[in-house]
């Protein structure tokens, strides 16, 4: 396997691994807050957050480093505008959190818990779910031509 191909790999583990992670953080964990006592709440919350900065947003970031370098670095089947679009996908769900989530989280972290806030959190989601599931897609399309034997592994 050529370096590249290990770059590219490397990636789309990345990817699925990043859509997967925040479906649990969206439907698991943000869902399952109602049932956390008021008094638990902040406590619970500002465990997680570590939690979640390791597990999520550190793969977010590396996803980010590992895609950028395939600009440079990637096989020769994969066309550099995908790897473009992928990262404008990221950019993108980066951009929601930053403007939109994280705020949230921080008045949570304040506050302790509100419903207003847990339902805009979860309305929101949804523009973060979106391109990480059209970067999951894209990533497909990208081993389908990485494995379609034009470039080899």
């Amino acid at each position: 396997m050529s370096g590249p191909s290990a770059a590219f790999i490397a990636a789309f583990a990345l990817c699925f691994y990043v859509v997967g992670a925040t479906f649990v953080e969206g439907f698991v964990n943000y869902r399952t807050w109602p049932l956390i006592g008021a008094a638990e709440f902040k406590a619970y919350h500002r465990a997680v957050g570590p939690r979640v900065i390791a597990f999520v947003v550190v793969p977010i970031a590396l996803l980010v480093v590992v895609t950028a370098g395939l600009l440079w670095w990637r096989p020769q089947t994969i066309p550099a505008w995908s790897v473009w679009v992928s990262l404008g996908f990221d950019v993108f769900a980066i951009a929601i959190s930053l403007a939109f989530q994280i705020p949230i989280q921080r008045e949570l972290d304040r506050n302790g818990f509100s419903l207003p806030l847990l339902r805009r959190l979860v309305a929101i989601e949804w523009f973060r779910k979106g391109p990480h599931i059209a970067n999951s897609l894209l990533f497909l399309w990208m081993m389908s031509r990485l494995l379609s034997g034009a470039g080899g592994v």
